[in-house]
């Protein structure tokens, strides 16, 4: 939610892919409502190309919002073939990749901590912010790639290219670099909580 001049707000709807942190849809309205929320996701699922047939089946993750609870918006998802899954109770932690873009959108330097005066200034904003995070901002959790380089594909080759220029430099001056180079492996593996995951596999034995 960004806060704009006193006494009012603006909310800000944001689909985020958890596989690549990529931001591929958002809209800030000044009310929070179903038929936003519904028409956020139909966009994204038309930007995105995901009507066509897949094998692997796509999960919405959300908070509990009335927006993303309410009867149409389910009937939506069902309708796009996109399975509903919600926080859960009393947990706010349970989604730490959208928490960790929140936070960056928050302590962005030009973050207006002063609040936006218009709707229209939100949202010119918010554009300038996806633009930077989406194809200049080398995110940490994705070995440094842009969620962009990820999203499209090309994370694997920048990686390779990196590593290169580290074996290199290793092979170039060997005593100074004596350890392991940086590892430029990425997993194509992605978990919504991958510490509560791996918690749960200790716990069954696996």
């Amino acid at each position: 939610m960004l806060e704009p001049a006193k006494g009012t707000y603006f909310y800000l709807y944001l689909i985020l892919d958890i596989f690549s942190r990529e931001i591929v849809c958002w809209e800030v309205w000044n009310e929070e409502s179903v038929e936003h929320t519904g028409q956020l996701i139909q966009r994204a699922t038309m930007a995105q190309n995901i009507m066509r047939e897949r094998k692997i089946p796509f999960v919405l993750h959300s908070d509990n919002g009335s927006p993303m609870k309410g009867a149409s918006m389910l009937e939506t998802l069902y309708q796009l073939r996109i399975t509903p899954s919600r926080s859960r109770p009393r947990d706010s932690n349970d989604k730490p990749s959208t928490e960790a873009m929140f936070r960056t959108c928050k302590y962005c330097p030009d973050y207006p901590v002063k609040g936006f005066t218009t709707l229209d200034s939100s949202r010119g904003w918010v554009k300038d912010f996806v633009d930077w995070y989406n194809n200049k901002h080398n995110h940490s959790r994705i070995k440094f790639l842009t969620p962009h380089q990820r999203h499209s594909g090309q994370g694997e080759a920048v990686l390779e290219k990196r590593n290169q220029v580290y074996e290199a430099a290793k092979a170039k001056n060997p005593e100074r670099l004596a350890r392991q180079t940086r590892d430029w492996l990425i997993s194509n593996e992605v978990w919504l909580n991958p510490e509560k995951q791996e918690k749960e596999l200790y716990k069954i034995g696996i």
